[in-house]
């Protein structure tokens, strides 16, 4: 099946032809850094760089730019409350931000640009506006003219009368027309400024993504990616700048990810309903933050809930202790194309990931379809006795390597299954007050009981161990143990 993804800008789902064969650039909306982000940052990031391995995982060689707004009024409120400049407040939070999306797995973009460092990119594109009449100067701001762009509102889909409506002129601006917005704002006193044809000043939000776009993309490009809060006003400025000012197509797809909800309300700081991505990673693996958001679809609402989060860090824990059961099993052995167990499950596993990513990026059901692996590992690795040993490691060779193909994409599953799981072991410790030094010194009381056949008191300790939340596990190689739960 071919690619197929839903554009916003046509509102169906259509088969995706990228501008040149075996190359996908795509341009993603980036944070603007005043605070540290919270999960419906973490839904947008997560998405497209999942969107993006998948695009590689399938022999494309992909572009990705994500840009800083890092000046902004909200960036100038948050330095004049912080007693810092501006600059300082946004490297403090791009530095954050780096750090947040290092924990869950996001990779770096190709290209991640700042506002701050594309000045001339930007005064250039406002010029080529002015000059071709669809822009005016006002007293040292610049606004572009809505309707000088007669295909103003295609992407979210409203009428000039309908943006009427809801429009007004904000005290001090000189706009010709309430829908007009501003491409260049005129310098105020104590903000940072640039010189430009109007004056100094600096530039309004919605120019900076056109010329950056262009400017590591070209003119057309492939996708454009952001959250659903971005359609309309942001993205549809974005259109009509660019298009009217190189009089081509800006981007041919546009993909915009739901939105993370408290109650059925969108998480947003404006709203003060929101939980940062490091409170979280407090309580739970990033890797576990990672894999709740990836269990709904990337265009639809997902519900903040500790019970969700909890449930993934669940499963994410159990799918650790299942690869290291089986790679405990196998000892590394590589598949070698011979005979296996459960044949035709296993050569369903990646097809099944296939289609549910080519329909649209849905990793909840990409999921499901690695998911079917697990059960058939935890079977095989519990099969007693010598009989199909060879067989056993084969299947179990090849299912790893299945779970291993899929994680790559997905961004889940890569880690080593014992560091992994004995961080979770520290983290559950902590949240719960139990002393690993303790329990290992009761592992130890209840070996001496076991090697003397007290059976009662090793009995006795094992109960005193469940009572404290600890689950041990006794095999030919030793005594291992977790945390209930």
């Amino acid at each position: 099946m071919a690619q197929r993804l839903f554009n916003t800008l046509t509102n169906r789902k259509e088969e995706f032809v990228p501008l040149e064969p075996g190359k996908v650039r795509m341009y993603v909306c980036g944070p603007t850094v005043y605070d540290m982000s919270h999960l419906g940052h973490a839904r947008a990031y997560v998405a497209f760089d999942t969107i993006a391995r998948w695009f590689e995982a399938s022999g494309n060689e992909v572009t990705v730019v994500r840009n800083y707004t890092d000046v902004d009024d909200k960036i100038i409120r948050r330095a004049e409350e912080l007693g810092l400049s501006p600059s300082a407040v946004s490297e403090r939070y791009i530095a954050e931000f780096r750090k947040d999306m290092a924990a869950l797995n996001v990779r770096p973009a190709q290209v991640e640009p700042k506002v701050t460092e594309h000045i001339p990119e930007i005064v250039a594109l406002i010029a080529r506006l002015v000059e071709k009449g669809v822009a005016y100067q006002a007293d040292g701001d610049v606004y572009f003219s809505v309707r000088g762009f007669p295909e103003y509102g295609k992407l979210s889909r409203r009428n000039l009368d309908e943006l009427l409506a809801g429009a007004r002129v904000e005290p001090g601006e000189k706009k010709r027309d309430p829908l007009d917005f501003a491409l260049w704002k005129a310098a105020k006193p104590g903000e940072p400024s640039w010189e430009s044809p109007w004056g100094p000043g600096r530039p309004g939000w919605h120019i900076e993504c056109s010329a950056m776009s262009a400017r590591y993309l070209g003119s057309t490009f492939d996708i454009h990616g952001g959250g659903k809060d971005l359609v309309f006003p942001h993205h549809e400025n974005e259109i009509a700048q660019s298009e009217a000012a190189h009089d081509a197509p800006f981007a041919r797809y546009w993909l915009h990810n739901g939105f993370v909800t408290i109650q059925a309300e969108k998480m947003a700081k404006s709203l003060g309903n929101f939980v940062t991505i490091r409170e979280l990673l407090d309580r739970y693996d990033g890797e576990a933050i990672r894999y709740f958001l990836l269990s709904t679809h990337y265009r639809s609402p997902i519900d903040f809930s500790a019970e969700g989060l909890d449930a993934a860090q669940a499963r994410v824990a159990y799918v650790y202790e299942t690869l290291r059961r089986a790679r405990e099993r196998i000892d590394d052995a590589q598949p070698r194309g011979g005979e296996i167990f459960h044949r035709e499950a296993v050569e369903a596993i990646w097809p099944r990931f296939r289609e549910a990513m080519e329909d649209d990026f849905n990793t909840a059901a990409a999921l499901a379809a690695v998911g079917e692996a697990f059960p058939l590992i935890n079977e095989l690795v519990d099969r007693k006795g010598k009989q199909d040993r060879e067989t056993i490691r084969e299947t179990l060779a090849r299912l790893l390597e299945e779970v291993g193909r899929a994680g790559q994409v997905l961004g889940v599953f890569m880690q080593d299954p014992i560091d992994w799981l004995g961080r979770h072991r520290e983290r559950l410790c902590r949240q719960r007050g139990i002393d690993p030094g303790e329990v290992e010194a009761k592992i130890a009381a209840r070996a001496r009981a076991r090697a003397e056949k007290n059976w009662a008191e090793a009995d006795r300790i094992r109960d005193e161990l469940s009572a404290m939340g600890v689950e041990i596990m006794d095999s030919p190689g030793g005594t291992t143990w977790r945390v209930q739960g």
